[in-house]
């Protein structure tokens, strides 16, 4: 039995996949531990799970519109280095007292590779999105700003002396996606599709809702905190009610920005059952997050994407030059541009096809397993 320490944000999107290869480094009969914010893990890891605390740095408000360089600098000067610093006690803590032999550090939760290199722990990272290992184009000199703030938190919080870049460790990186989906160009990826981890039921969705004889549409932005969030979503309701003869929607609106809207055509709810969801819809519009695209891929389902900022312009260019997408502008689709992207994807068989090649591929990944084989390999090293 090997010990397994997980450190991730508290952030759904990163705990899901690292709770999934948990979850199965636990069956195999491995101890599994978590630094993370409590409330942050706990639906998605139990209520018996080993956590150890880490304090979450204080909430700043995204200004709206941020894009480019300037979103890029309040990531990285308002959330990660602050998270770092709050982490980093619970973190080393943690390590002192869970004694790990291997440590998974999220790829944002630099506190977990700082720790690894600072008390001689062989680590992974665990990478949830495909832009930092497939060569997201940066622009010119925000790289070298980005390893001067990892320098910073290095000299604090890691080991001086070390040379690598923390956001990658030098034995293992786990990507959650497959290679036609990041082009990577960091060495040691191991690409292990999508881990999917059951999650708590959205209590009361009205399956009997659903009509047979229609087709259905899922539109997820994730949590709505972007200006013109409530009109992109209002937009599609709009594009599917053009088409509600043959066209039905669940719009997963968790912000209340449509204030409930429902009818025969649209429905409209605070939090929808995805994964349970998915195979039941023939076509998914979001904004390219990277879950939401390979949980759909998952079940061959092509999409319309609608990337708004960070890794989501990315994501949205692979899963479309793969020809499983239909990419339009946020912030300027309207009813008609929805409209036909949606038709594009739902009566010709090319994004279709494409959509069930790249199911066959992450399913072929191995997922879970797959990285807990990677894991159990390197705690044997350790």
């Amino acid at each position: 039995m090997s010990r397994f320490l997980f450190v991730v944000p508290p952030l759904a999107g990163h705990v899901n996949p690292a709770a999934a290869v948990a979850a199965e480094l636990a069956a195999r009969g491995h101890r599994v531990a978590w630094a993370a914010a409590p409330e942050a893990v706990r639906d998605a890891v139990g209520a018996d799970a080993e956590v150890y605390p880490c304090a979450a740095p204080a909430h700043v408000p995204r200004p709206p519109g941020l894009r480019g360089a300037k979103a890029l600098r309040f990531l990285w000067e308002d959330y990660l280095v602050p998270l770092a610093e709050a982490m980093t006690p619970g973190t080393r803590e943690a390590v002192a007292a869970f004694r790990p032999d291997v440590l998974v550090a999220d790829q944002q939760a630099l506190a977990g590779a700082l720790a690894a290199e600072r008390s001689g722990v062989r680590w992974a990272t665990s990478a949830t999105t495909p832009a930092e290992v497939g060569g997201a184009v940066t622009l010119p000199g925000v790289e070298s700003w980005v390893r001067s703030r990892l320098a910073g938190l290095r000299e604090r919080f890691g080991d001086p002396g070390a040379t690598h870049d923390p956001r990658f460790s030098p034995d293992l990186v786990l990507a959650y996606t497959v290679a036609e989906l990041a082009e990577a160009t960091v060495p040691g990826v191991r690409f292990v599709g999508s881990a999917l981890h059951t999650r708590r039921m959205v209590p009361d969705f009205p399956w009997e809702w659903l009509d047979r004889d229609r087709v259905t549409v899922l539109v997820s932005l994730g949590t709505v905190n972007t200006d013109n969030g409530g009109r992109f979503l209002a937009e599609c309701a709009a594009a599917v009610r053009d088409r509600a003869h043959r066209l039905q929607a669940v719009i997963n609106d968790p912000g209340g920005v449509l204030d409930g809207a429902a009818d025969d055509s649209v429905l409209t709810l605070p939090g929808v059952p995805q994964l349970d969801l998915l195979p039941r819809v023939s076509a998914v519009v979001c904004h390219a997050g990277h879950n939401t695209v390979v949980e759909s891929l998952w079940q061959g389902v092509p999409l319309v994407v609608a990337p708004i900022r960070d890794d989501q312009p990315f994501v949205a260019d692979r899963v479309a030059a793969a020809g499983a997408a239909v990419r339009v502008r946020f912030g300027r689709a309207d009813r008609a541009g929805l409209g036909a992207a949606l038709d594009t994807v739902l009566d010709g068989p090319d994004h279709r096809a494409a959509a069930r090649r790249l199911r066959d591929r992450l399913r072929a990944a191995g997922g879970a397993g797959a990285a807990a084989g990677h894991l159990e390999a390197l705690a044997a090293r350790a």
